[in-house]
């Protein structure tokens, strides 16, 4: 089994709340980042929000403990990989998913790709897709809740929804 993760989408927020921070790509205003941890095929598995300007090293613990499934035990022979962007290139990351028994695939600052062999298929842009998925959902582009766990709530139920149509529409 494969996993993904990636940040997506800073939300902006109209409302000092909780877990909203300071964008810094959008000249300070207030934003949430939303992380989302999916498998091989797309399907979301965990989804954390933090604010936007909280470093996306950060927000991995929380978004590998909030996995909403019970996770199959690793074998020798068919071992969990995590795939990671650049964002996630820290040796406290890579201990720490080494610790909880997955394969890590963590992107380089600087890695030179054309002289990389690729064993295995680009993950990142099955986890951008989940990322449209759910901003399909109109009430997540814009966060109007004040606190934290409703706007999560929504996300999660975004999340319930596309599960749901993916297992219905095939």
């Amino acid at each position: 089994m494969e996993m993904a993760v990636a940040r997506f989408k800073l939300c902006k927020g109209t409302f000092r709340g909780e877990k909203t921070g300071e964008n810094p790509t959008d000249r300070a205003k207030l934003g949430v980042k939303r992380i989302l941890l999916t498998d091989q095929r797309g399907t979301p598995l965990s989804a954390v929000i933090e604010g936007a300007n909280v470093h996306d090293m950060k927000t991995l613990e929380e978004t590998l403990r909030s996995i909403v499934i019970k996770r199959p035990m690793p074998a020798f022979y068919h071992p969990q990989h995590l795939c990671l962007d650049k964002g996630f290139d820290y040796p406290e990351i890579e201990k720490a998913v080494i610790e909880r028994e997955y394969v890590p695939h963590i992107r380089h600052k600087g890695e030179d790709l054309n002289h990389i062999t690729k064993c295995h298929q680009p993950k990142r842009w099955v986890v951008e897709r989940s990322a449209s998925w759910l901003n399909r959902f109109r009430k997540l582009l814009v966060r109007f809740e004040k606190k934290a766990e409703n706007h999560l709530g929504l996300i999660q139920l975004a999340c319930c929804l596309t599960v749901y149509r993916r297992i219905i529409l095939g």
